[in-house]
């Protein structure tokens, strides 16, 4: 059965990864033009009362409104953010036991994306969502992909003994070294 795994190419092991990417630009696009269209001039529209409401928030900022103002900053590192993501995946085995941090990579790849369209198009983020049990600062579903997929992910990578150090060497930048064979060795070149 493993030798049928790596006969598949590599285009249809990705398959999952494109469209639940895609699925997601595209629920964190449509309900932000919900938003322009529902929220945009308009008192915020209560949820749960004194919990969760929903209002809208131009953001000219990063995830709940921080460093306002550097949209060139955040042109800049999204792309290597996502460079990041593309290589962690490409280099990542896609056997089960990833398959869990595949989809938190594809969720951080989704909020990335999402937020550059946004900074792109508009030059500023649509947020709309707000806890406001907490005063928790506005944001949207994009920065929810990331936010969920970060937490979630240090959990399982600290808390989990599921993964091991050794189960990260794909990330490395070095190619893999040889063990010298037996023959090779400076000691059997002296006989």
């Amino acid at each position: 059965m493993n030798n049928r795994k790596q006969n598949i190419p590599k285009r249809i092991i990705w398959l999952p990864d494109i469209l639940l990417i895609l699925a997601g630009i595209l629920l964190d696009q449509f309900t932000k033009h919900l938003a322009v269209v529902c929220l945009k001039g308009s008192q915020p529209v209560s949820l749960i009362p004194g919990v969760l409401e929903l209002r809208y928030l131009e953001n000219r900022g990063a995830a709940f409104g921080m460093m306002q103002g550097a949209k060139v900053f955040f042109l800049i590192i999204t792309p290597v953010i996502l460079a990041a993501v593309i290589y962690a995946l490409i280099k990542m085995p896609s056997d089960g036991k990833f398959r869990v941090l595949h989809i938190l990579l594809d969720c951080v790849a989704v909020g990335a994306v999402g937020n550059m369209i946004d900074r792109i198009r508009l030059d500023y983020v649509v947020d709309f969502i707000y806890i406001s049990l907490i005063d928790f600062p506005i944001f949207n579903v994009a920065d929810m992909f990331v936010s969920i997929a970060c937490v979630v992910g240090a959990i399982l990578i600290l808390f989990s003994n599921k993964y091991k150090d050794e189960d990260f060497r794909f990330l490395s930048f070095k190619q893999k070294q040889s063990i010298p064979k037996e023959e090779d060795s400076p000691e059997n070149e002296k006989e």
